[in-house]
């Protein structure tokens, strides 16, 4: 007779890993098979311990200064992007580099630079610290660009001419977030230039979006992350705030507190951009060994983006 208690798992799509992620990780395990190990990353190659620590086995050493790499060994940027003085630096000591910035990211900075072409004094909408808004900040001089963090921010704001302003975002936000502080800044500022086309990528939309369907009636929501992932951060805020009675960010099963169980017959599961896929069946086969689970898929959208290497990695040595 079987007395486990029922379990059913919400188990959302999209997902996981993004094409941006996809893509920087592979640039790595390529590279690594261009030029052997050693081979630099400068920051984590994206927020992700597990992914990290076994791109480590293969021979990638992360770093977070470009000073801490030698001349004679590849290095490779992260996906969060880099101040424009990190490749120039590189180019100055003759290194072999290759930039794993995801090109969402990278369309940001082409827009930041193109607004100050223009003349335009730049928001920034992004969490400071984060490599992402250090990297886009730094594709232009001094205090060209502003960071706003929150809605009160946009109130103390004060551009030299208001009517000459403009908007980009760091790609990984929360969207309603983001939606608040863009229509305070186009209530101050109605003339405010704004991206042909919204900066928060696609994968960000897609993972909160599939958490927004499915919360309503969980008990609980695991959202599997690293702490330092803005997006995985991102999908806990949205999980709360779509209706879910409990929502945790966890970085594996290993982490779950078994105690968040307590009455819990319905659990909503997803991952943020940068976790792996065998860290969400991790967690559904511990929930398993504990539980009578029933897994029911929660698709919202279907994904096929895909980005292109780098030429260097498949360039003749």
């Amino acid at each position: 007779m079987n007395d486990r208690q029922p379990l059913v798992i919400r188990l959302a799509a999209p997902r996981g890993f993004c094409a941006g992620v996809d893509r920087a990780i592979q640039i790595v395990e390529e590279a690594l098979e261009k030029w052997g190990a050693p081979v630099y990353v400068r920051h984590e190659i994206v927020h992700n311990a597990h992914v990290v620590s076994r791109l480590e086995d293969l021979g990638a050493i992360f770093v977070e200064e470009l000073d801490e790499c030698p001349e004679d060994r590849p290095v490779i940027f992260s996906a969060h992007g880099v101040p424009k003085s990190v490749p120039a630096e590189a180019q100055r000591r003759n290194m072999i580099f290759v930039d794993a910035t995801c090109p969402l990211v990278s369309k940001v900075h082409v827009e930041a630079e193109r607004h100050h072409r223009e003349g335009r004094e730049i928001v920034l909408i992004g969490h400071a610290g984060h490599p992402e808004v250090i990297g886009t900040m730094g594709q232009l001089p001094g205090d060209t660009m502003t960071l706003i963090e929150t809605v009160e921010d946009v109130a103390s704001f004060a551009p030299k001419n208001p009517d000459n302003v403009a908007f980009v975002t760091q790609t990984t936000l929360s969207v309603d977030d983001t939606a608040d502080i863009v229509a305070a800044l186009q209530t101050r500022f109605p003339g405010i230039s704004s991206p042909h086309k919204e900066d928060i990528c696609y994968a960000t939309t897609n993972r909160q979006e599939a958490v927004k369907s499915f919360a309503p009636g969980t008990d609980l929501v695991l959202v599997i992350g690293a702490t330092t992932s803005s997006n995985s951060v991102r999908l806990v805020e949205v999980a709360k705030r779509a209706g879910a009675a409990r929502a945790e960010l966890v970085a594996s099963a290993e982490n779950i507190d078994w105690a968040w169980f307590e009455g819990v017959s319905i659990l909503g599961l997803t991952a943020g951009a940068s976790a792996p896929e065998d860290l969400v069946q991790g967690v559904i086969n511990a929930c398993s060994e504990r539980f009578e689970v029933s897994v029911e898929k929660i698709e919202t959208a279907r994904e096929t983006v895909t980005f292109k290497l780098p030429r260097i990695l498949s360039e003749q040595a």
